[in-house]
């Protein structure tokens, strides 16, 4: 390729606010790189943890000494944290002494913890997601609006030409269409990651929506 259509030539001689564009999309495309890479760890880590504390949980051992272990431990998992909750509602309740004698009343306070518990780690499991959408969304328009502006700037350079022809054509479009395709390259992976991470999220909520009416049917018998 003639050096003076290299990449990186195109990119240092294009016009100051298609490298404003190019720059943004660069950003945009490392930031959501990086939520990328920790969003999958997240998932990855909650989906151990949960299936951890299930083991522990189905293992028929006691409730009291399980909710020892993980009581107040943050890397105990999602799971483990939801049924601290509503384990801890569950016994302060039932020494309540207007509570000794309502059942009811004890399950849906319990009920109640655990949900505002499931809809704290469900909240923690989407942080990032909607600016994964975003990026996935707006950086194609962006990245051809740095093409418009380059494509004008490039036939406005021509208007004082008393013939054009493809030498003279050829290094203003390819400038400008580098901006499009570093929008796309920003786009791509963050609609599939948000994809991704979106299903993996409400499989976990299923989850745990499943676990918490388990649990509380058991709570339901001791009560």
């Amino acid at each position: 390729m003639n050096n003076n259509l290299s990449f990186w030539h195109l990119v240092t001689q294009a016009s100051l606010p298609v490298q404003l564009v190019m720059l943004l999309l660069v950003g945009l495309s490392l930031w959501s790189w990086w939520m990328i890479f920790y969003r999958a760890a997240v998932l990855k880590r909650a989906e151990a943890k949960s299936a951890v504390f299930e083991e522990d949980f189905w293992s028929g051992g006691d409730l009291n000494a399980l909710y020892t272990k993980v009581r107040g431990k943050d890397d105990a998992g999602p799971m483990a944290r939801m049924f601290e909750a509503g384990f801890k509602e569950f016994m302060k309740q039932r020494k309540s002494p207007s509570n000794s004698s309502s059942s009811i009343t004890i399950m849906d306070a319990t009920r109640r913890a655990m949900r505002a518990a499931m809809g704290r780690e469900i909240d923690g499991l989407e942080h990032g997601l909607p600016g994964l959408a975003t990026v996935a969304s707006v950086s194609p328009y962006i990245g051809l609006l740095g093409t418009v502006w380059g494509i004008m700037n490039a036939f406005r350079g021509l208007s004082s030409v008393g013939q054009a022809t493809l030498a003279q054509v050829a290094p203003g479009i390819a400038e400008a269409l580098i901006a499009t395709a570093i929008g796309l390259f920003a786009a791509i992976p963050a609609v599939v990651a948000y994809n991704r991470f979106t299903t993996q999220v409400d499989r976990l909520n299923t989850r745990f929506d499943t676990f918490s009416e388990e649990f509380q049917n058991i709570l339901q018998r001791q009560a």
